[in-house]
């Protein structure tokens, strides 16, 4: 182990980490843990270092430094944990752009991966064989019960290549090593791929991911970075709102109809709709004027970075006044909307030929209304105006984020538009590993369409020159989707890792200079070249595909069996994104069909909440228990992940297993349990689907011991309780019980149930107390903000601050002498049972300050 003398100047004392490895490569070609085979018949131009001696610490490929001031803590971390760890490397005969490679057989072993069923999307897959894997996998955890451990298997990046794990025969595991370029080749690797072993899943992920941002020094861990103000916040977005459509007076009486309602937006994300984007055979200077075929957007380059006519023509004060403000009618739009797609199949069916009739969006702003007499233009006309005014009418309204693709628009930029930015239109080729993942419009459209592609060395001029207008505008954040187009452009430009480095780096300048080096939110990013090469200062990402609020390809099962694919992608893909950066659960639709079953998984989530709630369209007893009346919300202290007894399991389709997550409050833990089944991978067909027989109730057990109180150093002392007392949110119903007993549940199809936990605290007397929170919220243990016993002359005291307002719920073996709230005494209902209630009142966003004494 090495000491903290043996940590100088940011790099490993190579003599500190000469301990034996815990892995080995033995003669017969077998990778091995302690002894205990993990791979067999292992090629033998396959190497295995054990740890970092050979290998650089903290210079990245650009030999760039500077940026990569590596915490003590972590090389401590790291140096004490190396032989827990060992790379992987190959070689072969003949230089190559592309190797597939096997690595070892694996046999009779349970699995959780996480691969790539679609260019911009990961989930999760179980198996126990080498050639259960699927494509473009990106992490393997192995299960090794023989020695009660868990093994890490990472695909890295090297130089100019990036790796995956494909399935092979005969239970053979496959590296792909690739640059993405025929012009780039290689035929020597010394860490391709990354191995870690321990005793506890979550440590070996955390502590895996440690290792690599040691070696790679091209990304930082999430600790490391600040967090987006929006991340413990109420928000809207208005894509299924309006979708293309979108426009500023709809946003307008978007926001209105939330805060006027008691639920006040706290952020704002203006999605695709907003940008100046046309097609090829289209005036270079003006607005698309044909978007009502599908994903017609997606065929469409940027042509300036302002705002497109629909914005332009928001002039300061239109809505300021409630005689004369345009009126928004959701139903007329949704008419309209339902017109133009029937209107796109017909074009689709017809062959795209020339049909008279085409539906148009509804003007809410006349060309006359811009020169009304008297009208205020206080700011710079267009997207600045209606920012400015968002913000002065509904002033809890802090942030405003705009959409916009990692290469401008989902078609890049339309060459010869923008002065300064040399464009090309490129053409766009899915890379071999992608050609089994599920069908997806978007790649169809950017492969017909080719990308935009600024020069790499202009990358940071684009982000600089689009993010700086933006700000200018009082916009706070950008939503970044279609991020891993550029992998089907790297041909000409070094390969997808260099193309990578030189947009990321571009990214990640603008964003730290724009917008506080933390208003993004990265989506359509699930690749490992995203998260080892751009999250230096990027700290939160979409967790999972969208929200789709129903099968755009038709569902047997109406819109039901879709919500549980979406928790399973969001749960699963956290267990790896979680290192790198803070994983958001996207928005859902609050009368959804299946709204509730979103709310309690984005409750207990640990990121942000927000909706994309039609205008006028809420269930706010819902969002009563999410939201708080000054529009922020009770945020866990973590990431949600599934519990241990679910990583090897299949809770999408195996016809038994519940989705538990767990996560942690400052002074409480919490278990989500959700009956997903109904639906998955199919991978015969590469493509989701409906297990229909699998939609049904099931059934399991939830226990205190699931939560996982040691990921947090607060909460690790929960550990040792001798009994927990235990909410169930939706049965309402609190027990007490010993750390392993456990509470049998059943759940009907697209159901849930939420549990929060906090362990029993006996008091000097005989008494015991445990805290549950606000029993009003879905995350009931978010309200407790601090928590201290104490006792004097006989009598016991437990004092809360507690956040929010409701009726908060406690166990108390002892009736209470008193309860005072803010210094004022309550009445409060005990029961014999342990079960007690009083009511904290709402004082404008401070924390109520509770005392109860107990004799």
């Amino acid at each position: 182990m090495a000491s903290v003398n043996n940590i100088v100047s940011g790099k490993i004392s190579t003599n500190s980490m000469n301990s034996a490895s815990r892995f080995s490569l033995s003669p017969n070609r077998n990778i091995s843990i302690d002894n205990i085979t993990l791979l067999s018949q292992v090629p033998h131009n396959v190497t295995l270092s054990p740890n970092f001696t050979d290998f650089p610490t903290t210079i990245d490929s650009d030999h760039n430094n500077n940026s990569n001031n590596i915490p003590a803590h972590i090389l401590k971390s790291v140096s004490s944990k190396s032989k827990n760890g060992a790379f992987l490397g190959l070689s072969v005969n003949q230089p190559s752009d592309r190797i597939l490679n096997p690595v070892g057989r694996l046999l009779d072993r349970k699995f959780l991966s996480l691969f790539r069923f679609k260019t911009w999307w990961s989930t999760m897959w179980v198996g126990s064989n080498g050639s259960d894997l699927q494509m473009e996998t990106q992490l393997i955890l192995l299960q090794v019960p023989e020695i009660n451990s868990y093994v890490a298997i990472i695909p890295l990046i090297e130089g100019d290549f990036r790796s995956a794990i494909h399935p092979g025969s005969d239970g053979q595991v496959v590296l792909c090593v690739e640059s993405g370029s025929t012009k780039v080749k290689s035929k020597t690797f010394s860490s391709c791929a990354y191995f870690h072993a321990g005793a506890n899943p979550f440590d070996v992920i955390r502590d895996a991911f440690s290792a690599i941002r040691v070696h790679l020094g091209t990304f930082r861990l999430l600790e490391e970075k600040k967090l987006p103000r929006i991340v413990d916040k109420f928000g809207w977005c208005s894509w299924d709102a309006f979708y293309l459509s979108v426009e500023p007076i709809g946003l307008w009486h978007g926001v209105k109809s939330l805060a006027e309602n008691g639920f006040p937006p706290r952020f704002l994300i203006i999605d695709d709709g907003w940008q100046s984007i046309n097609m090829d055979h289209e005036n270079p200077f003006e607005d698309s004027k044909d978007l009502t075929t599908l994903g017609s957007q997606m065929l469409c380059r940027l042509y300036r970075f302002q705002e497109n006519d629909k914005f332009v023509k928001y002039k300061a004060g239109v809505m300021s006044s409630p005689d004369h403000a345009p009126k928004f009618d959701q139903e007329m739009h949704d008419k309209m909307f339902q017109e133009m797609v029937a209107f796109a199949e017909k074009k689709r069916r017809e062959g795209n030929c020339d049909i008279s009739y085409s539906p148009k969006t509804i003007e809410y702003l006349k060309e006359e209304e811009e020169e009304e007499e008297g009208m205020e233009r206080s700011r710079g006309g267009g997207l600045g105006d209606l920012v400015g005014d968002l913000k002065e009418k509904f002033p809890k309204l802090d942030d405003v984020y705009v959409w916009h693709a990692l290469c401008g628009a989902w078609g890049g930029v339309r060459p010869g538009t923008i002065d300064g930015l040399d464009a090309k239109v490129t053409r766009a080729k899915l890379a071999a590993g992608l050609e089994k993942t599920m069908d997806d419009l978007a790649v169809d459209m950017i492969i017909q369409g080719g990308v935009g592609l600024v020069e790499p060395n202009q990358a940071a001029d684009l982000y600089e020159s689009m993010h700086s207008y933006l700000s200018h505008a009082g916009v706070t954040g950008v939503k970044v989707d279609v991020i891993h187009t550029l992998e089907y452009v790297s041909e000409d430009h070094g390969g997808r890792v260099r193309l990578a480095k030189a947009y990321y780096n571009g990214l990640n300048k603008s964003l730290e200079k724009n917008f506080g080096g933390s208003g993004l939110i990265a989506s359509m990013e699930q690749c490992n070249d995203f998260f080892f090469l751009a999250t230096k200062h990027i700290s939160m990402a979409r967790a999972g595909d969208d929200f789709w609020f129903e099968d755009p390809n038709g569902d047997p099962m109406g819109a039901y069996w879709l919500q549980g694919v979406h928790m399973i992608h969001c749960s699963y893909n956290s267990l790896w994104q979680g290192q790198f950066v803070q994983p958001d659960w996207d928005m859902f639709q609050s009368d959804h069909l299946c709204a509730e079953f979103h709310a309690g998984s984005r409750a207990i989530c640990g990121g942000p909440v927000y909706v994309s709630d039609k205008v006028g369209r809420h269930d706010f007893n819902l969002l009563r228990k999410l939201v708080l009346p000054d529009g922020t919300i009770l945020r866990c202290q973590h990431y949600a992940l599934p519990t241990r007894d679910c990583l090897f399991e299949n809770p999408l389709f195996d016809g038994k297993t519940l989705l538990k997550i767990w996560n942690l409050n400052k002074f409480v833990g919490v278990i989500g349990a959700f009956n997903c089944q109904g639906a998955g991978w199919y991978p015969e067909e590469h493509k989701c689907k409906a297990y229909p027989q699998c939609y049904k109730s099931m059934s399991g057990v939830v226990s205190a011991d699931d939560v996982e109180w040691e990921q947090k150093d607060s909460t690790a002392i929960y550990r040792n309780a001798e009994q927990y007392a235990i909410f169930m949110h939706k049965s309402d119903n609190l027990v007490v019980k010993k750390p392993k007993e456990q509470i049998n549940i059943t759940l009907q199809p697209s159901s849930f149930e939420i549990f929060t936990i906090s362990s029993v605290h006996r008091l000097n007397g005989r008494a015991q107390f445990a805290p549950i929170g606000l029993e009003n919220m879905f995350n009931s243990g978010g309200a407790i903000e601090s928590l201290k016993y104490g006792s004097k002359m006989g009598l016991d005291s437990v004092k809360i601050e507690v956040k929010g307002t409701g009726k908060f719920l406690a166990y108390s073996s002892e009736k209470p002498k008193e309860i005072a709230v803010n210094g004022g005494k309550v009445e409060f209902e005990w029961s014999t049972n342990g079960i007690l209630r009083f009511h904290v009142p709402w004082i404008c966003g401070q924390l109520a300050k509770v005392h109860i004494s107990i004799n």
